[in-house]
């Protein structure tokens, strides 16, 4: 089978994205930050350079972005505001080593994978779907 070109370029933007939203998220859970707050503010610094890059690179969109711009939205924070958030709760209270440092970015990596999945399928099957390929 055939790795779409935009499935690389997804996964390299995704990679960048990911390693923006987990430290800024690993740096403000550090300080102590609300798991819920540090989440919305990494995540929220991943969905507007995610938005620039996937619309450039990824899918080399020429659609008007005032139109992808809300089901992107739509998508993206259901899986970073709504997934993301569950499956954290989920593992850090299935797991009894909660007060472990490391425990809150072990399920944000997870929960991010679950993420990254769920965006480039609504991504390439109907945001960005003339483009992709």
């Amino acid at each position: 089978m055939r790795v779409p070109p935009s499935f690389i370029r997804f996964s390299i933007v995704g990679a960048l994205n990911t390693a923006v939203d987990v430290g800024i998220f690993s740096i403000l859970s550090v300080m102590g930050w609300n798991l819920f707050v540090a989440n919305l503010t990494s995540t929220t610094v991943g969905l507007s350079l995610s938005f620039v890059l996937n619309h450039h690179f990824t899918f080399n969109s020429q659609g008007d972005k005032r139109k992808q711009i809300i089901p992107f939205l739509v998508v993206t924070l259901c899986g970073l505001w709504v997934l993301q958030p569950a499956v954290i709760f989920i593992v850090t209270h299935v797991i009894s080593a909660r007060d472990s440092a490391v425990l809150p970015i072990a399920a944000k990596v997870v929960a991010t994978g679950g993420s990254l999945i769920w965006n480039y399928i609504w991504y390439s099957k109907k945001i960005f779907k003339s483009y992709a390929s």
